[in-house]
């Protein structure tokens, strides 16, 4: 095939692609683009004439589309161009805000109780005119994404990070605990094999906690799961289970429960990433360096 033909190859054609497989259905791909269904069955025909190969499987009648393995290999070279796109419209508009403008900036819950405020302080002080607009997920995977396609600048997530076009900078290392109710009997030796022998609260969405049932001698035994701290917190004070924890996401001045750090366990390493082929305005290199700071000057209790 002449290579020159690929050349033809328009945004257009994978987008429509993007929505074929997204809404098995050209009528639907159609409305989801504001287009009328010629027009996208249109844009497929000549994506296939193009690359020479047929994309879409056409059942017929109510059945839905699907994509032929051709069109599921495009398919991921499409997503990556669309979202470099879109990372390339987040730079034109950062680089036209100069020192004014938003920053975009992934949080987690425990960053936001405890490092965030802080942050903030200093942040808002040196660059009074630059809004700081924060999205919050239980899932640092779900805020990477979006870095991915533009949609944030900056993002707190924890190392290993995900494969992906990602730089970052490690801001803090927070050790894991083992939190019990206030009167369980105080283990001797707080370890990962201690915490295997007890009915655990743990969390729905923690790619750390992942790793540490696959670092356990034995399976991690979870009773309940949840995204919300308090959430597990309240369960183990009530003498429903215990928890394996990050100490950030623990509240140290509840009397109803004992924290102990747990020696054997590496501690989750807190990370903020960002895209490494996109422009990094002034102020987010700002305040990647505050949050180093603030991080520094936390203090964790032993």
């Amino acid at each position: 095939m002449d290579p020159d033909r690929w050349t033809g190859v328009e945004l257009r054609h994978l987008i429509a692609l993007e929505a074929v497989a997204r809404e098995t259905s050209f009528g639907r791909a159609a409305a989801s683009l504001g287009y009328t269904q010629s027009a996208i069955s249109q844009q497929i025909a000549t994506l296939e004439r193009i690359v020479g190969e047929k994309l879409v499987e056409r059942p017929g009648g109510p059945r839905k589309v699907s994509l032929t393995e051709a069109g599921e290999v495009l398919l991921r070279h499409a997503e990556a161009i669309v979202s470099r796109l879109s990372a390339a419209q987040a730079d034109m508009d950062a680089l036209g805000s100069g020192l004014a403008g938003t920053l975009h900036v992934g949080v987690y819950q425990s960053v936001g109780e405890h490092i965030l405020p802080a942050l903030m302080t200093r942040f808002v002080e040196s660059w009074p005119r630059v809004e700081v607009s924060l999205e919050e997920s239980a899932r640092d995977t779900e805020l990477l994404e979006r870095i991915e396609r533009g949609e944030l600048d900056l993002t707190f997530a924890d190392l290993p990070l995900p494969d992906g076009p990602f730089e970052h900078v490690e801001v803090f290392r927070d050790p894991y605990v083992l939190v019990l109710p206030a009167d369980a009997d105080e283990p001797d030796d707080p370890t990962l094999a201690v915490a295997a022998e007890l009915d655990l609260i743990g969390f729905k969405h923690c790619r750390g906690l992942r790793q540490l049932e696959s670092a356990s001698p034995e399976p991690l035994r979870f009773v309940f799961r949840t995204d919300h701290n308090g959430t597990v917190q309240g369960m183990v004070a009530a003498g429903l289970g215990a928890a394996v924890v990050p100490r950030l996401t623990v509240d140290e001045e509840d009397e109803r429960v004992q924290v102990h750090e747990l020696d054997d366990v590496p501690p989750r390493m807190i990370a903020v990433a960002w895209h490494r082929d996109r422009h990094r305005s002034p102020a987010a290199r700002a305040f990647v360096e505050l949050a180093q700071e603030v991080c520094a000057e936390l203090h964790v209790p032993a």
